[in-house]
């Protein structure tokens, strides 16, 4: 079973609860997502990763992509097909860059445009480049994996399914995160440690990751406030 089906198969039977909030203090957005909604963005980006590039379990797909929610459904999506999310693009089946990314352009390479509310590049996507979010959004809502995703199939740095499972947990007990949890992050979703802590961690308990990015601290006791978290990641 994958890293994503370990994660949200749990959850599913709540799929209407809030499970993810981003927001980008430098743009004063906030977007709030479902389990149901952050599935349907992961199967997305999983039927898009088999379709348009093949990719099968082990394949290396590289994520170099800041806190946001688009890159939440990049992570769970790569990780629904089986594919082993790396840092490094020069091997990588697809590479996952942001809107202003120089590098990482000159194999297939898609870019995540991290707009607040989904759109994508428009008529700006580099050349040989694909839009990730205006291309992934044809396609498919639901997902189930076309090869068997055995647990010791690589998913991230090297570490199989079993072991980020098993890390994420451990994570999620050290930092005193629950099921009824909401967890406040300002952290950036390095390889693998801020992802382990700010994203796997709190989905293997079934918290609400609030992520702020770009944080003001100005503006931090007002999240609180108004998230009602309880745990910090800072």
């Amino acid at each position: 079973m994958s890293l994503t089906d370990h994660l949200l198969r749990p959850l599913l039977s709540s799929s209407a609860r809030p499970l993810l909030t981003h927001y980008d203090d430098a743009l004063g957005s906030r977007v709030e997502l479902s389990v149901a909604t952050l599935a349907n963005w992961a199967a997305k980006t999983a039927n898009w990763l088999v379709e348009e590039f093949d990719v099968e379990p082990g394949d290396p797909v590289a994520v170099t992509l800041p806190a946001h929610w688009q890159t939440a459904g990049v992570l769970l999506g790569t990780w629904w097909c089986g594919g082993h999310v790396v840092a490094d693009a020069a091997q990588a089946r697809v590479t996952f860059v942001g809107p202003d990314a120089t590098a990482g352009l000159g194999g297939a390479t898609a870019v995540v445009a991290l707009d607040p509310l989904g759109r994508g590049l428009g008529g700006n996507v580099p050349d040989g480049a694909l839009d990730y979010l205006t291309e992934a959004r044809l396609a498919g809502d639901t997902f189930s994996p076309l090869f068997p995703i055995e647990a010791d199939t690589p998913a991230l740095l090297g570490s199989s399914v079993d072991e980020v499972l098993a890390a994420a947990r451990e994570r999620a007990t050290a930092l005193g995160i629950g099921r009824d949890d909401r967890v406040l992050s300002t952290r950036e979703w390095t390889l693998p440690d801020g992802v382990l802590d700010a994203v796997l961690a709190p989905l293997s308990a079934g918290a609400h990751v609030v992520q702020v990015t770009q944080a003001s601290a100005e503006k931090l006791p007002a999240h609180r406030s108004a998230e009602r978290t309880t745990v910090e990641l800072t």
